[in-house]
């Protein structure tokens, strides 16, 4: 990532996804602003506005130096993506790009990086409860779980019975100190593997920030907010995320199909969506070279048609769930 503020962000599958929705022209919202880099790309390919939404303030104050070469094309929103369609109607397209900016994860005060020393904060937002909270007053069960669920990790009733011995001393409130806990737990990373504290941090972050309800809520809304023919772009970077938008995208364009092919024939509502493609479009060799990052990123296209926006089950579309926690 460029240091200077001047400089532009590339963000990942940038090219494919212009090329994807092509013509790029009309009203956009990019539902995760960040360093602005799709915003930038859409804005620079011919889109008349885009709306920038981001719930982390520090992306507008970071935006400063160039948002104003844009004029009144650029309109930044603070707040969330799953509300897109109070802040607009009728969108040419909605982008969304679900990794965890590296702006916040360059720095250490954030709290989002096990390889930064920092408080334990992870909070997107900079409100409400944070990482240490969770770490610090969630139960040994909750705590497993959450790791389980939201970070795939298979030790995870080993690496929460730690937390909580380790916090019957004293608080743990330092990144570096919950992830040399959680390396305590698990074998030694081999040469080209990730860091043993990846998932249980990926997990903390989700569940600090509630990002697959707010994905699950986002898709809706972003139903609810294109016009018949927009664009809806999304980019994933694990594979929980990625099953959610299939197969959200799936039910919508009709596609689910029956279960049993002795039931009775159900009648099947209008399709809300096309899908591009039923393949996900990965990075290639070029962006693979230029940014290794993109290399678990998929991208996924579908249109908007003119059918009702309706509502969808958080569990239809294989969103993990906590133990007793409904949707």
């Amino acid at each position: 990532m460029a240091s200077d503020a001047n400089a532009p962000h590339i963000p990942v599958l940038l090219r494919p996804i212009l090329s994807a929705v092509a013509p790029v022209e009309g009203v956009w919202l990019d539902g995760t602003f960040g360093a602005g880099g799709y915003t930038r790309g859409f804005l620079d390919a011919g889109a008349e506005r885009v709306i920038a939404v981001d719930r982390d303030p520090l992306a507008f104050e970071m935006a400063k130096p160039w948002a104003g070469e844009y004029g009144d094309r650029l309109v930044m929103q603070h707040g969330v993506f799953s509300k897109m369609d109070e802040y607009a109607q009728d969108l040419d397209g909605v982008v969304l790009d679900l990794g965890v900016s590296s702006m916040q994860l360059d720095l250490a005060e954030r709290g989002f990086s096990f390889m930064r020393d920092g408080p334990l904060d992870m909070r997107m937002s900079q409100d409400g409860p944070s990482a240490a909270d969770l770490v610090n007053e969630a139960s040994e069960e909750e705590l497993a779980n959450i790791i389980f669920l939201y970070g795939e990790e298979r030790a995870s009733r080993r690496i929460a019975k730690k937390i909580v011995l380790a916090r019957s001393d004293a608080p743990i409130t330092r990144t570096l100190e919950l992830a040399k806990l959680v390396e305590s737990c698990l074998p030694r990373a081999k040469p080209n593997q990730s860091h043993p504290a990846t998932r249980t941090f990926q997990a903390l972050r989700i569940a600090v920030n509630d990002e697959y309800g707010e994905l699950w809520a986002g898709l809706m809304a972003a139903e609810r907010a294109l016009k018949p023919g927009g664009k809806l772009a999304v980019v994933t970077f694990h594979s929980v995320e990625d099953r959610m938008v299939k197969r959200f995208l799936t039910a919508r364009a009709g596609a689910g199909g029956n279960a049993n092919r002795f039931a009775p024939q159900v009648e099947q509502e209008a399709p809300q969506f096309v899908i591009k493609s039923r393949k996900a479009i990965g990075p290639d060799a070029q962006e693979l070279e230029e940014n290794p990052r993109s290399r678990s990123a998929k991208l996924r296209v579908a249109t908007r048609t003119d059918a009702p926006a309706g509502a969808i089950e958080a569990k239809a579309i294989g969103m993990p769930m906590m133990r007793g926690k409904k949707q």
